[in-house]
C-alpha cells in the first residue's frame, strides 16, 4: 500500500492535490484499525482529493467519530474547507452527528466561519438537516443566529423551509429574529408554504408578523391552501390582534433580551415563569 507522507499544511494549498486516497477511505468507512496504521505509517492526514475534501470531511459527512478524533489528534487541520468551502463542522451537522460536533468544537473549530456567497454556515447545516440538538450545541457555543446566506437566508428561513419545528423553537428561543427577510420573504412566508400549522402558530407566539408582503407582494396567507388549517390559523391572526398575555411575552422577551434570558434560566425560577418567557 502506498502511502503519502506528511507535510504541513496550510489554509488554500492546492498543490497537494490527489485522487481520494486510502486515508480517505478508511475515515470514511470508519476503519479505526487501518487508519491508524496508515497514520503512524506516515500518511498525511491533511492530503486533500480534486475537490479539495480532507479525509476530516469524509468522517465527518459519515459520522465516523473514531475516526474524527484519531485524525484531530494526528493533526487534522480542523477548518479545512472543501471546494464549495464547507469545514468539517458543516459537514457533521448536516450528518446529525453530536458526538463529531463536539469533538470538532473541542479542538478550536469555528462556529461560524467566514460565509462566501455559495457556503452556509454549520447553523445553516443543522437546520437543514433537522438536528435539533446540533443546534442546541452550536447556540451554547455562541454561533451566529443570524447567519447570512445569499441562497437559504437565516438559519430559521431555512428551519422553516425544510418543516424542522424543533430547530425553530431552538432558534427562536435563543433569540433569533423572527421576522428576518430574504428578498422580502420571512420565516413565516415558508412555514406558509409547507403548511405547516404548528410552525405557524410558534412563529406568530414569537412575534411573526402575519401581515408581512414579500418580493411577489404576497402574504403569508396567500401561499396556504384555502380552507386549509394553516390559512384559517394565518387568517385568524390576520383578523384578530394578539392577547394580552402574548404581547406581555414578546415585551418582556425584547426587553431582557437573549443574554438575559440565558441567565435567567441558570437562576432557580419557577418553571411557570420560564414557560411564560419561553415557548
Amino acid at each position: 500500500m502506498e502511502v503519502e507522507h506528511a507535510r504541513p499544511y496550510f489554509f488554500g494549498d492546492i498543490g497537494f492535490w490527489s485522487e481520494r486516497t486510502e486515508v480517505h477511505k478508511a475515515a470514511s468507512l470508519g476503519h479505526t484499525s487501518q487508519l491508524e496504521h496508515l497514520i503512524r505509517s506516515g500518511a498525511s492526514v491533511n492530503i486533500v482529493a480534486v475537490d479539495s475534501i480532507t479525509p476530516l470531511h469524509e468522517a465527518c459527512l459519515r459520522g465516523q467519530a473514531q475516526c474524527v478524533r484519531l485524525l484531530l489528534d494526528a493533526g487534522a487541520q480542523v477548518d479545512a474547507r472543501n471546494v464549495d468551502g464547507s469545514t468539517p463542522l458543516c459537514d457533521a451537522c448536516s450528518a446529525g452527528s453530536l458526538e463529531c460536533v463536539q469533538l470538532l468544537l473541542d479542538h478550536g473549530a469555528m462556529a461560524d466561519p467566514a460565509l462566501t456567497s455559495r457556503t452556509a454556515s454549520p447553523l445553516h447545516e443543522a437546520c437543514l438537516g433537522g438536528n435539533s440538538d446540533c443546534v442546541r450545541l452550536l447556540i451554547a457555543t455562541g454561533a451566529s443566529l443570524e447567519a447570512y446566506n445569499l441562497y437559504y437566508g437565516t438559519p430559521l428561513h431555512v428551519a422553516c423551509a425544510n418543516k424542522h419545528t424543533d430547530c425553530v423553537k431552538e432558534l427562536l428561543n435563543a433569540g433569533a429574529m423572527v421576522n428576518a427577510a430574504r428578498l422580502h420573504e420571512t420565516p413565516l412566508h415558508h412555514a406558509a408554504k409547507t403548511m405547516q400549522v404548528d410552525m405557524v402558530e410558534t412563529l406568530v407566539e414569537f412575534g411573526a408578523n402575519v401581515y408581512a408582503r414579500d418580493q411577489h407582494n404576497k402574504r403569508p396567507v396567500d401561499y396556504t391552501t384555502p380552507g386549509s388549517p394553516s390559512a384559517t390559523c394565518l387568517t385568524f391572526y390576520e383578523n384578530n390582534p394578539m392577547s394580552l398575555q402574548q404581547l406581555s411575552r414578546l415585551a418582556l422577551r425584547t426587553k431582557l433580551g437573549t443574554r438575559a434570558l440565558k441567565v435567567i434560566g441558570q437562576l432557580n425560577i419557577p418553571k411557570l415563569i420560564m414557560e411564560y418567557l419561553c415557548y
